[in-house]
């Protein structure tokens, strides 16, 4: 586990800090990714790096799932483990945002949301921005909960789509 930690610490944070946009999640997300990772590393069954790196990346992506999901980043096993992030100091939360290029990523995230037609866009603003349940979402658009549930799916499909094509390939070119 330290292998791939010293290895791949700073990659991974970089993958969560352009998910989010919000170097102080990816950190929340980044710790939690970890903690997960220590907490269920006897259950880890492949042989390789290659695998290694795919477990730790599957479950940075279920953090990134659950956070976007609730809103919030848990911690759950962190707490369990006793392990808490400290406080990033401002120089690390800029060097961070710089490495990770964050302005870009930014820019890049404002025009795909251009790019979805309005209804769609709505759903996804309602949904995760103002972190409103489906229900609510649906309410709100004068939708089906069913219908408000595709339009958001629909959306962050599109997002990351928009997104993650340019990103995938950086990773793994790594």
């Amino acid at each position: 586990m330290d292998a791939l930690y010293a290895r791949h610490h700073d990659d991974l944070l970089l993958f969560l800090a352009r998910r989010t946009a919000d170097v102080e999640i990816a950190l929340d997300l980044w710790s939690e990714t970890f903690a997960q990772a220590v907490a269920g590393c006897s259950k880890f069954r492949g042989t390789t790096e290659v695998e290694a790196v795919g477990w730790l990346y599957g479950i940075a992506r279920r953090q990134l799932a659950r956070y976007f999901r609730r809103g919030y980043a848990e911690r759950r096993a962190m707490q369990r483990l006793g392990l808490e992030r400290p406080p990033a100091d401002e120089e690390l939360l800029a060097d961070i945002a710089h490495r990770a290029q964050l302005d870009a990523v930014r820019t890049e995230l404002s025009a795909a949301l251009a790019s979805l037609s309005e209804p769609v866009r709505e759903a996804v603003e309602l949904r995760v921005l103002d972190e409103l349940p489906y229900i609510e979402v649906a309410q709100s658009l004068s939708i089906s909960e069913q219908a408000a549930r595709a339009r958001v799916s629909r959306g962050l499909a599109a997002l990351a789509d928009a997104l993650e094509g340019p990103r995938i390939e950086e990773a793994w070119a790594r």
